[in-house]
């Protein structure tokens, strides 16, 4: 067993909702197993009002946030990732950043709560269901026992969590 926290880059194109929301989700709940970053392949500049308004809900410091590019994590001296996980809606007909710098990735697809319009109280609920669909595929990755699993068994499970949608809460 390695001391080495599994790092996961976390992708979309904006990286100002979904993505940010899931490296919060990693860092949070990886208790110092998961090492999380996020980015995009054409970055908003800020992180989306909603998601932060939902980090400091759940008490998580929202001052280390920002909409980063995927360039920061290819260039020397970026951190090694183990995994990238594409968070786009591809059946919004988003397209997805890839991210070459990964052994192993996955497609986690989510509809993008910054797109919700309305009150206040309207785009927050979007930003919850997020939060909710991305801590339940977080805690499943959290629960593998990576260690046991082959490579295709371990992209097969990525794939088998991505897919998960859970109960309406």
């Amino acid at each position: 067993m390695t001391d080495t926290p599994f790092t996961v880059l976390v992708l979309c194109t904006g990286n100002s909702a979904r993505s940010i929301l899931g490296e919060a989700l990693f860092n949070h709940l990886g208790q110092g197993r998961a090492r999380a970053f996020s980015a995009g392949s054409r970055p908003k500049g800020v992180p989306h009002p909603g998601a932060l308004r939902l980090l400091a809900r759940r008490g998580i410091d929202t001052a280390a946030f920002r909409s980063k590019s995927w360039d920061e994590f290819t260039a020397p001296g970026a951190p090694r990732i183990d995994l990238a996980i594409t968070v786009c809606g591809n059946a919004a007909g988003e397209a997805c950043p890839v991210f070459l710098g990964s052994p192993l990735k996955a497609h986690w697809g989510l509809p993008d709560p910054a797109d919700v319009s309305g009150t206040e109280a309207e785009v927050d609920a979007a930003f919850e269901e997020t939060w909710r669909l991305l801590e339940m595929r977080v805690r499943a990755f959290l629960a593998l026992d990576r260690a046991a699993l082959s490579t295709p068994a371990l992209k097969a499970a990525l794939a088998d969590i991505g897919a998960l949608e859970g109960a309406a809460a």
